[in-house]
């Protein structure tokens, strides 16, 4: 029988130890305990043991430090470093009959070994935080900059370490973590297992067998060196470390769902080709990014291509075209992409972690709402590549635009007219009569009840307002009509006329007042209907002579009125199956422009509005219930001097000069932990694109800080950072698992060895291609359909709303939001695509195309040479036998059943190596 809640209290009598009271608990336990802990005790525990609990077991909580300290009825639970002497540990190991936690069902093997590391590494549990006497903004801003991501890097003194294993101070701060706690670094890895990870690291390519032959015969003593340095050089470089970013903008070449509008994005592909570009030439990143913020700002001369850098800005999902929702995906990827802040969790309230108010959002919702896009993107310039194709371009596009253009006008016409229909003004004043507040939302939930365009609405809204400032002898009894309750107009309506009538110092359209006294009024609807139709019967497009019947003509012809619509405007007029019909004829030149070779590379720009948006706070995050006016300015917790609202334009600037300046405690910090990322599976801080409370603290605080200075004195330079890294023993070191590192630092975050990585999506398919010789290396255009092209994964087509199930299997970056890194799972799905799939099976058949194999000679040979090409190494005695006996037991099996394409047993046999973990994993 358990008796698990007696028995624990009677057997805590005897824990004498207790546990560690007072002991400020480690960063590294604090994480342990949250990420591993908490969640158990919140799920297993809290039911029985807390303050939520309905009936509280033996007086023993869990909910904070000081309840875990001081244990239930019969004293304390854990002895702190010692989990054998813990009565906790005992307890949810299940041993005694008597004592088993949670009685239910005991917790799984992982979890107690949780709970017994938790506990030897101190039981720490963070304290809770005690509420603070209020303070003033400027008083808390001050005490969140303490934060340590808001500290400005500071110069690091490098730590002093034993041995020679280090050879640069990027290893020093390594090495130091490591004999804080008792480890040793690890083994170098061996040359080819070097030169193999460097180059998928810099290129996403294994590297060519001469290539590892030349570098295992250099005997210089920067030979690594080299190879780095040829490996940056490559354009091949900019591909790999181009997709990484691509990533974080969520590019993607299609909208997702737009509804009736062309999905594709025309340029998507300048953007794309600008970031690639960008790495190779090692473009400084702080100009990095602000051209990618407001390159439409900046002196650019001659060279326009830095124009297609702001596709990181309009390449987001368009959201069925919601202004608030596209804004909002903007500030995101700004926000998390460059500084690692999540301030869009401020939408609609203030951040509930972060030092981040609302205001501070709707400042940059200001920015971006102050942004637009052209109608036409400006040219990138440089010489058509085929000047056949681009005339024919320019000739398809003209005869698509005309056929938009002469609807539009032969609809404009008719529209026009229907305006000024005694139908029309109708509908159009009651539905004034439901516009009060002047929103969007109120405009267009009238125009669709009253069958009338949303921008009429508009118009007879703001033209009927007009004429309330003053006497208006037209419409003088409109409004007072509108004053009397909407119940009570039958019976007040008529009197309220004659009374306005009496005042002979405010005359009225006679003819308005013989309309409306015609008989008496029964509603809105019935005044509406009479102005509707005197109105109507003076469309007449000449002046008229009689002042009265002139004052009426000039409702439908003045310059300010409602039906005056020029060709210009043309758009406010047209409903929804014009509309319908303008975006199919407007999808045929989309699609020209996407599909036609000789359509020019533009640049997916914003540019500044005429006029500034002066933003307000959405409250609740509501566009349709604005609250208090903000300037557009940055960030208050970034902000540390007195903080100024931005002036040139919509501020779009200011705020990529703000992020990019080396005053930002955050930017420089960001983008080194994501190279270091890349490098090593994991980053210095294990949350890349949340620097604030919520995420994890840095692993090495001090050589975070370090790198991040480092990469702003050397000019920003993304290389460099490589360089730096790369020729470090921590990056050089093998993977080699061993045990004595992994008891104590199981998720390697002191870097005791090299991380294995399996290959992703693109590594693995280029690498196919790579190997059997089909990879097209072509460099930059437009995006591709994959299965029918052999070019590298990244110049695939990525359709954001239909992203293809292989890229998911594999896991591909979603691009529907910002990407801080991949997650990285195993599914058969991904396996099977290598044993299965027809483009695998076709690399198999070109592999043993290649002239090194096919010309190889006997078996043996044969065999050697597959190895050389696949795993840039020779193969063992036992390779070659496995291999040879593999292919003679084909032989001899032959086809159980014929089937048109099966593999040949060579090619069966190149498969089974092609999909070898050698092949797709990375020492």
């Amino acid at each position: 029988m358990v008796r698990w809640y007696a028995g624990m209290v009677v057997a805590l009598v005897g824990a004498a130890a207790g546990f560690a009271r007072g002991a400020e608990p480690t960063a590294e336990g604090v994480e342990f305990f949250e990420k591993k802990i908490r969640p158990v005790m919140v799920e297993r525990c809290y039911e029985c043991h807390s303050a939520t609990a309905k009936k509280l077991k033996g007086k023993f909580k869990l909910d904070t430090k000081e309840d875990l300290e001081k244990g239930g009825d019969s004293g304390v639970v854990i002895v702190s470093g010692d989990a054998e002497k813990s009565l906790l540990i005992k307890a949810v190991r299940y041993k005694d009959e008597d004592l088993q936690m949670p009685p239910k069902q005991k917790l799984s093997d992982g979890q107690v070994k949780d709970f017994e590391q938790w506990v030897k590494m101190g039981a720490a549990y963070p304290a809770a935080e005690k509420k603070a006497a209020a303070k003033s903004p400027e008083e808390q801003l001050a005490e969140a900059r303490k934060f340590w991501s808001f500290v400005p890097p500071k110069a690091q003194v490098t730590p002093v370490v034993h041995g020679g294993w280090a050879k640069t101070d990027v290893d020093r701060f390594v090495q130091a973590k490591l004999e804080e706690r008792g480890l040793t670094c690890g083994p170098m890895a061996d040359r080819r297992t070097l030169i193999r990870r460097a180059t998928f690291d810099l290129t996403g390519l294994p590297p060519r067998i001469e290539d590892v032959e030349s570098f295992l015969a250099d005997p210089s003593p920067n030979a690594f060196e080299k190879v780095v340095d040829r490996l940056l050089a490559s354009p091949q470089y900019g591909e790999r470390w181009g997709r990484y970013w691509l990533d974080v903008s969520r590019y993607a070449d299609s909208k997702g769902y737009v509804f009736e509008e062309e999905r594709r994005y025309p340029y998507s592909y300048t953007y794309r080709d600008w970031v690639v570009r960008a790495f190779n030439e090692d473009l400084p990143y702080d100009q990095f990014l602000i051209q990618q913020i407001a390159a439409d700002q900046l002196p650019l001369g001659e060279d326009k291509r830095p124009l297609a850098a702001m596709g990181f800005l309009t390449l987001g999902r368009r959201f069925l075209n919601q202004q608030p929702d596209i804004i909002d995906d903007r500030i995101d990827v700004v926000a998390r992409g460059t500084m690692g802040l999540t301030v869009a969790c401020a939408r609609c309230h203030d951040h509930k972690f972060d030092p981040i108010p609302t205001a501070d959002y709707y400042s940059l919702y200001g920015i971006f709402a102050s942004s637009v896009e052209p109608a036409d993107p400006p040219s990138l310039g440089g010489a058509a590549v085929n000047p056949q194709q681009t005339a024919a371009y320019e000739k398809e596009l003209k005869e698509e635009e005309a056929e938009v253009e002469k609807f539009k006008q032969k609809r404009f016409g008719e529209l026009v007219a229907g305006t000024r229909s005694a139908k029309q003004i109708e509908s159009s004043l009651l539905a004034s009569l439901e516009t009060s507040g002047g929103t969007k939302e109120q405009f267009r939930d009238a125009a669709t009840k009253h069958s009338v365009s949303r921008g009429m609405v508009e118009r007879w809204h703001n033209y009927i307002k007009k004429t309330a400032s003053a006497h208006d002898p037209v419409w003088a009894p409109w409004h007072a009509l509108r004053g009397i309750e909407s119940k009570e107009v039958a019976a007040k309506g008529s009197s309220a006329i004659a009374k306005l009538a009496e005042d002979k110092s405010k005359p009225i359209n006679p003819l308005v007042l013989a309309a409306l006294n015609e008989k008496p009024i029964a509603s809105m609807q019935d005044a509406a209907g009479r102005y509707a139709k005197v109105i109507a019967g003076f469309d007449k497009k000449e002046k008229l002579a009689d002042a009265n019947e002139e004052q009426l003509r000039q409702v439908l012809y003045g310059e300010l009125t409602p039906t005056n619509v020029s060709l210009a405007e043309a758009d406010s007029l047209f409903q929804r199956d014009d509309q319908s019909k303008i975006r199919e004829l407007r999808k045929k030149v989309d699609a020209l422009t996407v599909t036609h070779p000789g359509a020019p590379a533009k640049a997916m720009v914003l540019n500044d509005a005429p006029t500034p948006v002066n933003p307000t706070i959405f409250v609740r995050g509501n566009a349709g219930n604005p609250g208090a006016a903000v300037p557009r300015q940055f960030l208050a917790i970034l902000s540390p001097g007195k903080r100024e609202p931005f002036k040139k334009g919509s501020g779009r600037l200011e705020l990529a000069q703000a992020i990019a300046s080396k005053s930002n405690p955050l930017t420089a910090r960001v983008m080194v932990n994501r190279i270091w990322l890349e490098h090593f599976g994991f980053g210095l801080v294990r949350t890349p694109s949340d620097f604030g409370t919520r995420g994890i603290a840095p692993t090495h605080p001090e050589l975070l800080d370090y790198l991040a200075i480092r990469f702003v004195e050397d000019g920003w330079s993304i290389k460099k950072m490589h360089r730096l890294i790369m020729l470090s023993a921590v990056y050089q070191q093998s993977s080699e698992d061993r045990p004595s590192g992994r008891a104590i630092d199981m998720e390697n975050t002191l870097l005791w060895r090299m991380n294995r990585r399996r290959l992703d999506f693109e590594g693995t398919r280029d690498s196919l291609l790579f190997a059997s010789g089909q990879l097209d290396m072509t460099i930059g255009g437009r995006a591709v359909d994959l299965p029918a092209s052999n070019r590298r994964t990244l110049y695939g087509f990525i359709d954001r709303q239909n992203l293809p199930a292989l890229w998911r299997a594999f896991d591909f970056a979603s691009p529907d939001t910002h990407s801080p890194q991949r997650y990285v799972t195993t599914v058969p799905q991904q396996a099977l695509y290598l044993m299965n799939s027809p483009f695998a099976m076709e690399q198999a058949r070109h592999l043993m195309m290649r002239k090194e194999i096919a010309e190889a000679g006997e078996a043996e040979k044969k065999v050697g040479a597959i190895y050389r090409v696949l795993y840039s190494r020779e193969a063992s005695a036992e390779e070659i036998a496995m291999g040879v006996e593999f292919v003679n037991y084909e032989k001899q099996k032959g086809p159980a059943i014929p089937a048109r394409g099966a593999l040949t047993p060579w090619e069966k046999y190149a498969q089974v190596l092609l999909a070898g973990n050698e092949f797709v994993f990375v020492d």
